[in-house]
């Protein structure tokens, strides 16, 4: 019972040093990687081909198909990337993800410490994010083997039980048993990549010849096509809540690994007869874990190639099974693009707070523009229209600034990222600042409309010319923060200036208008109110032109084209 006991235990115990080491592994790739990720990402936009290549190396950096399907389900959810653009990348991913049984086939038991060591050495005494990282990655990858390590240790006694080598000896004669084994093995650990890890490291357990495997290739089979129906399940819980094309991208993942599972199942003795005609020769314990390997990656890119030939039926299958919705209504109040299952892509998601925020200017550029129609006709229809495009700004700020909160404290952003994330945030708080301030001159114009106070029609056409020279400034602002080209400084000073005259010439001329009898007194508090609204809205936009200045440039985060 304390053998068995032990064996439990350090299995467990090996599997959760793998995968921690897995994870800490990918975290510290995509660190190191920094800004290569976006030029690997920017193959998506291409075609078909390129999304299967951009899809296999994001899976290779980051060592996760679970995390690429899941960038791939924000994309589309966020409406940044076409069905079948992320059905390619899904294919790729699942290229990508054999890259982790390859890297396993490898016998480095002698050098793991090592790897730790020089890994721990990097991470604690050199100064460098980027050398920080590296040393992340190393002292991870080190742990993977050592959790590897582990479990076949553990296993070892396994191989000599009567009890269980029956019960693989029945798995290993019916495939079914084995396809369900692993697609129940991988629901439960929910990565593929290490139920496959487990699978290599027991089949490497020499049998009672001490020559060939416990299991053999032609049992193996069948339980890493069950591994790879049993990784979808990630997929599909990750599209829940999404769109409809996110659950779209979720079920052509399932068909790609059902599909092929389904079709390999009928043919694993020809199949394990052609693995070990390509794989190296040798005692079958000795290249065993290969031969799971080239398996793995054989059934993948085979898959892959029909399926990339046959990705415009994919695509009407799932639309099929998930048709259009005839009358879907979008929640203005809910953020168009922001996904929280990616805050661990700080790349995806950064775009994606920047399409966010890009969209919530554009909600103030129409209310500066409704604001202007106001002034001259006195429309009650555009002051309700202006007051809750200024409450959904609100909460689609709340929403941003919550999820960049979160993207923080996940501690996922390099250096660079954190920095040009801090402008960005200043960039949302003028941004929501021009919202406020816009509905807050909408109810002063509200106030006249119900003839609580009454302006000069010389007030009205100030106001009329202020609006205009703001809308201006904003709308440069931004197309400066757009495309990266800021101001000059010399423009930026004539900018503040006039700002400044404005707001001067307006009170002059209201006192002016007060001495001649064309305006009341009791009107200079809510003129002073618009004043002030006028004033703080022109330092919004020179905040904005200041950044725009300072190297802050949404071409940062929106490197890649649309295809769209």
């Amino acid at each position: 019972m304390k053998e068995n006991m032990q064996i439990v235990f350090g299995l467990l115990g090996g599997l959760a040093v793998f995968i921690y080491g897995m994870n800490l592994m990918s975290e510290s790739l995509q660190k190191a990687a920094g800004e290569k990720m976006k030029s690997i990402l920017a193959l998506l936009t291409k075609n078909r081909i390129m999304g299967v290549i951009a899809g296999a190396l994001v899976t290779a950096v980051l060592q996760s198909s679970s995390a690429t399907t899941v960038m791939a389900i924000g994309f589309v959810s966020a409406g940044l990337m076409s069905l079948p653009q992320a059905i390619s990348i899904i294919f790729g991913a699942n290229i990508g993800t054999t890259m982790t049984a390859q890297i396993i086939a490898f016998k480095i038991t002698d050098y793991i410490y090592a790897f730790i060591f020089i890994g721990f050495i990097l991470t604690f005494v050199c100064k460098s994010e980027r050398i920080k990282s590296i040393g992340q990655t190393i002292f991870a990858f080190g742990l993977l083997f050592l959790g590897i390590e582990t479990m076949g240790d553990v296993m070892k006694p396994l191989a000599s039980s009567p009890v269980f080598t029956d019960l693989i000896g029945k798995v290993s004669g019916i495939p079914v048993l084995g396809l369900l084994l692993g697609t129940a093995m991988t629901l439960v650990v929910q990565s593929s990549s290490a139920t496959i890890a487990v699978l290599q490291n027991f089949a490497a357990q020499p049998g009672a010849d001490g020559v060939t495997s416990i299991l053999g290739l032609v049992g193996a089979i069948p339980i890493l096509l069950g591994d790879n129906i049993g990784t979808t399940i990630t997929a599909l819980l990750a599209s829940l809540g999404q769109s409809r094309d996110a659950k779209r991208t979720a079920i052509a993942h399932t068909i790609f690994n059902l599909s092929g599972s389904l079709v390999f199942i009928w043919f694993v003795k020809p199949y394990a007869a052609l693995i070990q005609a390509i794989s190296p020769k040798g005692p079958e314990v000795e290249v065993i874990s290969r031969q799971i390997a080239n398996a793995h990656t054989l059934f993948n890119l085979t898959m892959t190639v029909v399926w990339v030939c046959l990705l415009g039926l994919m695509v009407k299958i799932v639309m099929w099974l998930i048709p259009d919705a005839k009358d879907a209504k979008v929640n203005p109040l809910q953020p168009a693009f922001l996904d929280k299952k990616v805050i661990g892509q700080p790349t995806v998601a950064l775009k994606l707070v920047a399409k966010e925020v890009l969209h919530c200017s554009g909600m103030v550029k129409n209310m500066l523009k409704d604001l202007a129609g106001l002034s001259k006709s006195e429309d009650p229809a555009l002051v309700g229209k202006i007051k809750e495009q200024g409450q959904t700004l609100h909460s689609l700020m709340e929403a941003i600034n919550d999820y960049l909160a979160e993207l923080f404290s996940a501690g996922v952003l390099t250096e660079l990222q954190a920095t040009q994330t801090a402008k960005l945030m200043h960039v949302c708080g003028d941004v929501e600042r021009m919202g406020e301030l816009a509905a807050d001159l909408t109810d002063v114009i509200a106030g006249k409309m119900e003839l609580k106070y009454s302006f000069s029609e010389e007030a009205m056409e100030d106001l009329r010319k202020s609006l205009k020279q703001i809308s201006k400034m904003y709308g440069d602002a931004m197309r400066a923060l757009e495309q990266g080209e800021p101001e000059e400084p010399e423009k930026l000073i004539h900018r503040r200036e006039k700002v400044m005259d404005l707001d001067i010439n307006m009170r002059k001329a209201h006192m002016d208008r007060v001495n001649k009898g064309k305006c009341k007194a009791k009107l200079s508090a809510p003129f002073t109110r618009l004043l002030h609204c006028v004033d703080r809205m022109g330092n919004s936009c020179v905040n904005l032109a200041d950044m725009a200045m300072e190297h802050m440039n949404f071409g940062y985060f929106l490197d890649m084209e649309d295809d769209r």
